[in-house]
């Protein structure tokens, strides 16, 4: 098996290690959008927004997501 027939699969780099994550992690999308003032479509399709835009979003809710682990992280008193 070579690398091309492996490429040949549809593969999302988007894939949830925890699958039950997908609900936290859509309402996390969406306080974070309301937060920076960002409009979701209903549909989700976010096409017509600028990288700029979006980046920002993604940006965003990285920060929060990283600021959630390192408190789950020092409360923990053995690491």
């Amino acid at each position: 098996m070579g690398m091309g027939q492996q490429q040949g699969r549809s593969r999302s780099s988007n894939n949830l290690v925890v699958p039950q994550a997908n609900a936290a992690l859509q309402q996390l999308k969406y306080e974070a959008a309301q937060e920076l003032g960002v409009t979701i479509p209903q549909d989700g399709y976010m096409g017509q927004y600028t990288s700029r835009e979006t980046g920002s979003l993604g940006g965003y809710i990285t920060k929060r997501l990283v600021q959630m682990a390192e408190q789950q992280l020092s409360g923990r008193s053995n690491l």
